[in-house]
């Protein structure tokens, strides 16, 4: 099985800093992934970005397509998660919940009545990033980071 990496969807991702302190620290590849709409500065150690065509989904089905079962996807869309959860992935949101096979589907029903919602002209968006959501971000992908590393060791 292969070494564990944070696989990142990286257009809106509010915790970059975040994301490679813990990568550093234990010594991960971090995989940025954006479709190139805003240009990110280049990141340091064991790092790199991806930039895929300009389209919808096209860094989506690129990171489903990369997950494997020892790596953690980071990423809000919870479309995506449900498609790394399929292959066996971790998954991460920015706020630092874990999505798993036991919430996805109720995430995804609430995800569609949010946007049923919205169209009615009811409800709004997430509330912004607060210094809480990024410490239990950083508390969460580390315990994460530890349970794909024994999930490495174990299938090795």
């Amino acid at each position: 099985m292969p070494t564990p990496r944070l696989i990142v969807d990286a257009d809106a991702c509010p915790v970059r800093d975040e994301i490679l302190r813990v990568a550093g620290r234990l010594g991960f590849e971090t995989i940025f992934v954006s479709n190139g709409a805003r240009p990110m500065r280049p990141p340091g150690g064991n790092t790199r970005i991806v930039v895929v065509s300009e389209g919808a989904d096209k860094a989506d089905d690129w990171i489903a397509d990369q997950a494997t079962p020892t790596d953690i996807c980071l990423t809000n869309d919870i479309p995506l998660a449900a498609r790394c959860i399929a292959k066996g992935a971790f998954c991460l949101s920015y706020k630092g919940h874990p999505w798993t096979e036991n919430n996805i589907g109720s995430a995804l029903a609430g995800r569609e009545l949010s946007r049923h919602l919205r169209e009615m002209g009811m409800g709004g968006g997430p509330p912004p990033m607060a210094q809480a959501d990024r410490s239990r971000f950083l508390n969460a992908l580390d315990a994460m980071a530890q349970a794909a590393l024994r999930k490495a060791r174990g299938a090795l």
